[in-house]
């Protein structure tokens, strides 16, 4: 069996994280790193005892012809460029959220992959979570019928104890609170409870002396394309520990985080408890990242698709993009389907 080489795009915490999971992996091999500082880059290998190359140009490592796959933990603004130019170059691809700042960066990326024949898997790394996997299968298996409401929380203080605090406070680099953070909610929606087709958000400050250039909380409420309803909520500036809540009420039952009430247990008369490992922590060593690149390389080698494809997460961007749409203008916003946007641009 070949080893696949990896390049990661970046050395901060979530970079970390994937140079450990591909490190661990017998078929692959971290091949490069890229940073514009090589002493950083360095210590960071040595930290992981990892021994790789490291390259200060991205254009550089995407024409290696050695590497096969690049990992895109750069800062958000890089993310497309890095993207179209890694497609180009035939490099699969795993990208961290957001996507991209932008629906016109968005539709670009789109475009540059579907006209290679390459893999991608997207950021989206609760959909590797234990908890989501035991859900997901519930739902599949009818254990709640069809989810016909889905109020799913992000509520993680991300502040200057964050090293990304530095730059995902700005409205440039950060954008808004779902793009941040809250969209990890926005896509457990999509992937509970189906598509959404309509968005009605609001946001609002903390406090007066924020430092974020955006409004830190937003709430917003989906019109379903199945019929139902849906709500997301995201909060990065609140006093409480993490709190990720899943909260899906079906027509033959009901899940609350790791909860279960059933038609198919017809002696039952309160919710069952599921022992698992919750999305409790904003700690991303608690992240499922290894399962997230088990999935990628499995894709590779077998021409599948990953759980979360970049086609995929497209959409749970697009939602992002109209909820910040209806906060700015105060209506309700129709999301596009990115199936008509995309070869099209």
């Amino acid at each position: 069996m070949s080893i696949l080489r990896f390049v990661v795009a970046g050395t901060g915490w979530v970079a970390g994280e994937y140079l450990k999971a591909i490190q661990a992996r017998k078929d692959a091999e971290v091949y490069g790193v890229v940073s514009q500082s090589a002493e950083r880059a360095r210590q960071r290998l040595a930290e992981l005892s990892i021994d790789a190359r490291v390259f200060e140009r991205y254009e550089d490592a995407v024409q290696d012809p050695n590497v096969d796959a690049v990992v895109l933990c750069s800062t958000p603004e890089l993310r497309p460029e890095q993207t179209v130019l890694a497609a180009r170059h035939d490099k699969h691809i795993v990208l961290e959220k957001p996507l991209a700042m932008n629906r016109t960066a968005l539709l670009e990326m789109a475009d540059a992959i579907e006209s290679a024949a390459i893999k991608t898997v997207a950021g989206f790394v609760l959909r590797w979570n234990p908890s989501f996997r035991s859900t997901k299968a519930l739902i599949e298996d009818d254990a709640i019928g069809r989810v016909f409401m889905a109020q799913i929380d992000y509520w993680h203080h991300v502040g200057p104890q964050y090293p990304q605090y530095r730059w995902s406070k700005s409205k440039a680099l950060g954008g808004s609170s779902m793009l941040s953070a809250g969209c990890h909610a926005v896509d457990a929606v999509r992937y509970f409870a189906g598509d959404i087709e309509e968005v009605t958000a609001y946001g609002c400050r903390t406090w007066a002396d924020s430092d974020y250039e955006f409004d830190a909380n937003a709430i917003a409420i989906f019109k379903l394309k199945s019929g139902g309803i849906g709500k997301v909520s995201s909060s990065l500036e609140c006093k409480t520990p993490y709190k990720f809540n899943v909260h899906l009420l079906g027509e033959k039952g009901a899940i609350l985080n790791n909860q279960l009430f059933s038609h198919k247990l017809p002696g039952q008369v309160d919710y069952a408890t599921i022992p698992t490992i919750l999305p409790d922590s904003g700690d991303v060593s608690h992240h499922p990242f290894a399962d997230e690149i088990d999935d990628f390389i499995n894709s590779i080698r077998s021409n599948t698709k990953t759980r979360c494809d970049f086609m995929d997460a497209l959409q749970s961007m697009e939602v992002c993009f109209a909820i910040d749409e209806s906060i700015a203008s105060g209506r309700s916003v129709q999301v596009p389907d990115w199936r008509s946007q995309v070869g099209a641009n």
